[in-house]
């Protein structure tokens, strides 16, 4: 029998009358566990109890906030290996990124712990004679969390340490696909001596959980990340009751390589940053834009590189890429597959369904050439080991192509050039640019975000995350 993991609100573990079953991509023969799927009731009671427990948390000591947070990060990072296993074992991931997942989720809690400690605000003079000025930031107030699958505990702990570390109170939904590694975060987190209604977590489906999050008028902001659809329908709830909103939506990330890149290097971070993690990054590069000198050479050594990877169960030694994450993504990755050679493109290696020893969501990473930034298939995110390459004549048709897209979050680019590198930093329509690294893969320290369609609202992460979960206040007082 199946464990059954209950919904944490108001201090207490809450019972369901439904749980969902949470099933291993590598092993459909394997159910992870029962989660209980939440409902607007279990909503309304988080809440409740969230504001009940506001005004003691936001007035708590700066002492007391981070040792809570640095005793979550220490567990976490000492259980790295247990609760990896549960995340590669849920998500599909490979061991060892699930591994460095919750050690970076970890690092993140004990990050903020220290964050606690370096509050600050600004004293100023008055224009006014014999007057002061004191700017300060508050708490903005009970936060409503909705996470996506793709990462099950890193994300979770990039939201809700902020949000704790400046005396916010939690409501929590991860994904309802994946909550195993979520629920033991929260279960972390329920024995870190918070006040009772601190943290909530309520499971269950976004249309119902996730929607009233959005629509409750207790939630003073929220933050999301997910799919750009979903995105623009919380922003335009949460405008319209004057909730704060901070949005994370993809990507459709171009990866640049110029004649003068080192061949070794620029088909390494191809390979990671279009197929590891199984292409499901919102930092996946799914467009590599090649410049016409290095273009044979550059197919020839990815089909190459592609043909010495390992597909096959997330637990296992030696697999380089996992499962997709569910049948319906995988159905979505095979469309997308055959509507780009409907399209025109050619298939260079890869695409097609894989059988292991044990029955999953297995599929060989696909690279196409012969594609346009015009193709469906180099439009739309995927999410997955899909991959286009687009033919350019030189840097700067290059940088037009890459710049051609709806989303801005991530944008690499490979070359020994010092001018092309420095122009394309400063010209890379994306909130984040690297030279002659992969485009996934980011500190977790230090701002974490994009432009056009694929962000909205203040950064995520480091210090910069502030500006969310927080409010400013001007204080002026006659001496």
């Amino acid at each position: 029998m199946s464990r059954e993991h209950l919904n944490y609100i108001g201090g207490e573990w809450v019972g369901s009358e439904h749980f969902a079953a949470n099933l291993n991509p590598s092993d459909l023969a394997d159910t992870v566990g029962l989660y209980a799927s939440g409902s607007t009731d279990d909503v309304a009671q988080a809440v409740h109890a969230a504001r009940r427990a506001l005004p003691a948390w936001s007035g708590s000591g700066i002492q007391q906030r981070a040792d809570a947070l640095d005793g979550i990060g220490r567990e976490l990072l000492a259980r790295r290996e247990e609760l990896g296993t549960l995340l590669a074992r849920e998500e599909g991931k490979t061991l060892p990124e699930a591994i460095g997942e919750v050690a970076r989720a970890g690092n993140i809690f004990k990050f903020f712990a220290g964050e606690c400690l370096r509050s600050g605000g600004e004293l100023l003079p008055s224009v006014r004679p014999g007057i002061g000025v004191e700017i300060t930031r508050e708490p903005v107030g009970v936060v409503g969390l909705i996470t996506p699958w793709n990462f099950p505990i890193a994300i979770p702990a990039w939201k809700i340490a902020p949000a704790l570390a400046w005396g916010n109170c939690v409501v929590f939904k991860p994904a309802d696909l994946v909550p195993g590694s979520a629920w033991a975060l929260a279960e972390i987190i329920a024995r870190a001596g918070l006040p009772a209604g601190t943290f909530n977590l309520v499971m269950g489906r976004g249309r119902e959980v996730g929607q009233a999050i959005v629509d409750h008028p207790g939630i003073d902001a929220v933050s999301f990340t997910g799919s750009a659809a979903v995105g623009r329908q919380v922003a335009a709830a949460c405008v319209a009751r004057g909730a704060k909103v901070q949005l994370e939506m993809g990507g459709k990330n171009p990866q640049v390589v110029l004649d003068d890149a080192d061949l070794g290097t620029a088909v390494e971070l191809c390979v990671q940053s279009a197929f590891f993690s199984t292409g499901q990054r919102c930092t996946a590069a799914s467009r590599l834009i090649v410049t016409e000198g290095i273009h044979d050479r550059f197919v020839a050594a990815m089909v190459e590189r592609m043909r010495q990877l390992r597909v096959g169960h997330a637990l296992a030694t030696g697999t380089d890429i996992g499962p997709v994450v569910s049948a319906s993504q995988l159905d979505q990755d095979l469309r997308y597959i055959e509507l780009g050679l409907n399209e025109g493109a050619a298939l260079a290696w890869g695409g097609q369904r894989l059988h292991g020893e044990t029955e999953g969501h297995y599929l060989a990473p696909a690279l196409f050439t012969e594609t346009t930034s015009r193709m469906t298939l180099n439009r739309e995110e995927v999410f997955g080991p899909v991959a286009g390459v687009i033919r350019v004549r030189d840097y700067d048709e290059a940088l037009a192509v890459a710049n051609d897209t709806s989303f801005g979050l991530s944008a690499g680019i490979a070359t020994t050039s010092l001018k092309h590198a420095t122009h394309f930093k400063r010209h890379a329509q994306a909130g984040m640019v690297m030279v002659n690294l992969p485009t996934a893969g980011v500190d977790y320290h230090v701002p974490f975000g994009g432009r056009k369609g694929s962000s909205y609202g203040p950064r995520e992460q480091g210090r910069h995350a502030a500006e969310f979960y927080t409010t400013v206040k001007t204080a002026y007082t006659l001496a």
